[in-house]
């Protein structure tokens, strides 16, 4: 079977869909996995309750607060987008309020 000899124009392109497909593939890698983590301690300042009420939280049933990791018995984190979304499910805007 003979060899098929790419154009200029053709390489041009097959490497720019490569860029961008790396381009897209790290604007996807969000979250724990690109570094953005908050800790309990974090979350409860941001919401304003004590770390203890997300302690507390994990463990109730059914629980409750946002989706977090556990990493091991003693580290717990939470990752930026999951905690936005929870926080924006809990959102109560008044005119819309019935």
């Amino acid at each position: 079977m003979p060899e098929q000899q790419l154009t200029i124009t053709q390489v041009a392109e097959l490497i720019s869909s490569v860029s961008q497909a790396s381009q897209n593939a790290q604007a996807r890698r969000t979250g724990l996995l690109a570094g953005e983590g908050y800790s309990t301690e974090d979350v409860a300042a941001l919401i304003g309750v004590d770390p203890s009420s997300l302690r507390r939280w994990r463990t109730s049933t059914p629980m409750q607060g946002p989706p977090f990791v556990r990493l091991t018995s003693r580290i717990t984190v939470y990752s930026v987008p999951d905690v936005q979304a929870w926080l924006e499910s809990r959102r109560i805007a008044p005119g819309e309020a019935a």
